[in-house]
């Protein structure tokens, strides 16, 4: 990767000219237009400042240093790494608490870590392919053997997809190719978008929430996003209580597996996906 076209990108894509940039990382227009340019070679710490004043993720920031030729400053640990053990036993309590409503945590490309048992509500009728190991919540939700053909509001919900997607345009392409007919006119319902789901509750009306680990100085722990979905109506609320006589467990994804080991979790007995 080269560093001068790197950082250029970066701070294009977020739309900031020379001087804004320059003045966030407390240097000068010239001394950043040398460095993009390539005339003048970066410190680290004005690498970092750089990084840091883009407001990039951990993973880009890792990416900026190694393109200027030094050590990445965030490590990237394994889910099942030790220390880790007292964020799988995190990720269990919030999954196990949010039951009887869907609750999932998957990394930042959209694979599957750990599910509620819940989440089984969501991907019932699924084909097997799609919900096994390695799931991709983004696929399993717009493919036409996914969730697909019993989202009543599949357009909205498709536009909603794929504009977080922005950053994962291999993904996003495909995705986009399963909904060719989605209607880009179509205004957003209310304050924000519900998924309409067909089960065999009846229709399900659910909100989404995001959660992030905002303190987190490890790339891994940074890129784990937890979805939990909540009822958008009371029919909705009632049919996933009613729905709540399985298994209070958590599927044993890399995470839910790993967290079994320490003993935080309890696996239902499910492959990850068929959750």
């Amino acid at each position: 990767m080269n560093f001068p076209r790197a950082l250029r990108e970066r701070r294009t894509r977020r739309h900031l000219s020379q001087l804004d940039l320059a003045l966030r990382a407390g240097t000068t227009q010239r001394h950043l237009s040398f460095i993009e340019s390539g005339r003048s070679v970066p410190g680290r710490n004005m690498v970092v400042r750089l990084a840091e004043s883009l407001e990039l993720p951990l993973r880009e920031r890792n990416e900026l240093l190694l393109a200027a030729g030094y050590a990445p400053a965030y490590p990237e640990s394994a889910l099942d790494d030790p220390a880790l053990a007292p964020v799988r036993t995190a990720i269990d309590h919030i999954l196990r608490g949010h039951l009887p409503y869907p609750a999932l945590v998957a990394d930042h490309g959209g694979t599957l870590i750990a599910a509620n048992s819940a989440f089984d509500l969501i991907t019932e009728g699924a084909a097997p392919e799609l919900v096994g190991p390695g799931t991709n919540i983004y696929r399993l939700a717009l493919h036409p053997d996914g969730l697909a053909p019993r989202i009543r509001n599949l357009d909205e919900w498709a536009r909603h997809i794929l504009v977080r997607l922005g950053h994962l345009e291999e993904l996003r392409a495909e995705l986009a190719a399963y909904v060719p007919q989605l209607d880009a006119s179509s205004g957003l319902l209310g304050f924000a978008v519900p998924l309409r789901l067909l089960s065999s509750h009846g229709e399900l009306r659910l909100m989404t929430t995001v959660t992030t680990f905002a303190t987190a100085v490890d790339v891994t722990l940074a890129e784990l996003k937890l979805e939990a979905f909540l009822p958008a109506d009371a029919a909705t609320a009632e049919a996933l209580a009613a729905s709540a006589d399985g298994p209070r467990g958590v599927a044993a994804g890399p995470a839910g597996a790993a967290a079994g080991r320490e003993g935080a979790a309890t696996a239902v007995d499910q492959p990850p996906g068929n959750m």
